[in-house]
């Protein structure tokens, strides 16, 4: 199996890691294995990369009592409850199968885990088939300790918009981790994106940067822009539950300083409380570069 599209190849060439990447890359596979299952099983919460009816990539978070997410076998994860009906992917996720990127990422252990596959609805919610299985190092990551779950507060109402207002914009510019999916011919990729608070800037509503820190060399995410600019970031208020989802457009510009992403904001969905899960301040890892 090729772990890389021509996009990544583009991207690790430009770079001259191509051999590290194609060494890094070895350990992509289909398969689940069983300490794969294992972490999946303990975890409350799974992000869920894809692209809704109008060709809009998305991430979402889905949670639930660890288990909701389970090994089916040694390519089949089952996710009970799906995509809640109040969010941007209710019902992209169809019969005939839908390109989907999930990462798994554990805050008290700094651990993360992605599968990108194939899913379609199931009587329990939804089921991925496997595609692409791999683990990822702690860097970025920062340390948080799970408080018990808030299941008195329902999901607030849901604001849209084509733009972030003020509130919006001070958690952008507070927060030290978000998830992009992003879409490419051969499917969808969810990633993770961590630094010290103010990693992300907010250059204007519809505007914001970030550094591409160094990491794995194989450039799935800056690969998949290379070839499809469609994003779809997602933060998440770790105090109060409340999740931050913008779709758009990203480019990344190269130069001999290092790589920074642009994001064009096209629509905005905030969900008070969405999340019951409320997680203690961070630790922040020792690997988050200094903000210049």
């Amino acid at each position: 199996m090729n772990a890389f599209h021509s996009g990544s190849l583009a991207v690790q060439r430009r770079l001259g890691v191509r051999d590290l990447a194609a060494h890094v890359g070895r350990s992509i596979g289909p398969g689940i294995r069983p300490v794969a299952a294992a972490f999946l099983e303990a975890q409350p919460m799974l992000v869920l990369g894809a692209a809704d009816a109008d060709g809009r990539v998305w991430s979402t978070l889905l949670t639930g009592t660890p288990g909701f997410v389970r090994a089916t076998g040694p390519h089949t994860v089952s996710v009970a409850g799906g995509v809640p009906d109040r969010d941007p992917l209710a019902g992209a996720v169809t019969p005939a199968g839908t390109p989907v990127g999930t990462i798994a990422l554990d805050p008290r252990t700094r651990r993360r885990m992605r599968l990108n596959g194939i899913a379609r609805p199931s009587p329990r919610g939804l089921v991925v088939e496997a595609e692409q299985v791999f683990s990822n190092c702690p860097k970025y990551l920062q340390k948080r300790e799970l408080y018990a779950p808030d299941t008195g507060t329902p999901a607030g109402a849901v604001r849209r918009g084509e733009g972030l207002d003020p509130d919006q914009e001070r958690l952008v510019r507070a927060a030290d981790t978000f998830f992009v999916a992003t879409t490419a011919p051969d499917g969808v990729d969810a990633s993770h994106r961590g630094g010290n608070p103010g990693f992300v800037g907010v250059d204007s509503p519809t505007e914001l940067s970030w550094q591409d820190y160094p990491g794995n060399a194989m450039f799935l995410t800056l690969g998949n822009l290379e070839s499809d600019g469609r994003a779809g970031l997602l933060f998440t208020d770790w105090r109060n539950g409340t999740t931050l989802q913008l779709t758009g457009v990203a480019t990344t510009a190269y130069d001999p300083a290092g790589r920074t992403t642009r994001f064009h904001v096209d629509r905005v969905v905030e969900t008070p409380s969405a999340s019951p899960l409320r997680w203690s301040a961070p630790e922040y890892s020792p690997a988050n570069p200094p903000l210049s």
